[in-house]
């Protein structure tokens, strides 16, 4: 009777640590996908700012140092590895992004140029699929960094290394903003 009580007992705690183990796994699958989602969308960012500049250049080439910013911003955030350098690095390329709106406020052709219009489109478009990409990869972390900090989990997260991983958020909120484009 008390050997059958022991061995349910193992067996309940090897089920347990099973189940939270798989658990943790999917957990830390989800967050990596989601971090792929965001990284797709700023990828995208990245490759319709060569074209915004191109388009920009034909129009305002006397404008040099707000292009010039705008590609060194870019080429940071093509570097940046972790979510916080990538935070970092975007905050500072959507600042380059409004100078440059801001530049093509003095110019009427550009800003009724086609090419502009859409690339402004697709632009203000990408910048909505990140907002919305962070928010889920934020609350997918959120989940995951609970339950290894959660008691028993975090029993079986520090047993096979599950490690916590960082949020991705923009530091000010005059950054969070999307850039402005008037028409």
């Amino acid at each position: 009777m008390i050997t059958s009580w022991i061995i349910g007992i193992i067996v309940a705690v090897v089920a347990y640590i099973l189940f939270a183990y798989n658990s943790l796994v999917r957990q830390k699958n989800r967050a990596q996908e989601a971090w792929s989602d965001i990284d797709v969308q700023l990828k995208r960012r990245h490759n319709l700012i060569p074209n915004l500049i191109e388009t920009v250049k034909g129009y305002a080439s006397h404008e040099r140092a707000t292009l010039d910013s705008v590609t060194a911003a870019r080429t940071q955030a093509l570097a940046a590895q972790t979510p916080a350098q990538h935070a970092q690095a975007e905050n500072a390329l959507s600042s380059t992004l409004k100078s440059l709106f801001a530049v093509s406020e003095n110019y009427p052709d550009l800003k009724s140029n086609t090419n502009f219009l859409e690339l402004q489109r697709e632009l203000s478009d990408t910048e909505n699929k990140i907002q919305a990409s962070r928010r889920f990869y934020n609350g997918v972390v959120r989940d995951f960094n609970t339950a290894i900090e959660t008691v028993p989990s975090n029993v079986i997260a520090s047993m096979f290394g599950f490690v916590q991983r960082e949020f991705f958020e923009l530091d000010d909120e005059s950054e969070r903003a999307v850039p402005e484009v008037k028409f």
